[in-house]
């Protein structure tokens, strides 16, 4: 199992429209190609203006795959196209972390 930790730095003052755009457009993609989504989360504290969420894969490849058939999906473009559009993101970033024996499994 691999998590896929995606943090996400919006414009300040935008958090708001972003996360609206995404739980509108975003959100139902990902649930139906991503599968288990271990959280999905906005900061309150320390680096504002934040958004990470995690999704469960079973493996490296399964992430790839499920991510490109994603991307093939004609409503995820446009999801890609109205982000851009309205300018909400100034940084993505994404790690990608392995559960040690003792973690609690999802």
């Amino acid at each position: 199992m691999i998590v896929d930790m995606r943090t996400y730095t919006v414009r300040p003052g935008h958090l708001a429209a972003y996360v609206k755009l995404y739980q509108e457009h975003g959100w139902p993609l990902q649930q139906k190609y991503l599968g288990t989504c271990l959280g999905w989360y906005t900061t309150i504290e320390g680096t504002l203006n934040t958004v990470v969420h995690m999704w469960r894969y079973e493996s490296q490849a399964d992430r790839e795959q499920r991510r490109a058939a994603m991307a093939q999906d004609p409503a995820w473009k446009e999801f890609q196209r109205l982000t851009a559009e309205a300018g909400l993101l100034v940084k993505q970033e994404n790690m990608f972390l392995s559960p040690t024996s003792f973690s609690p499994q999802q």
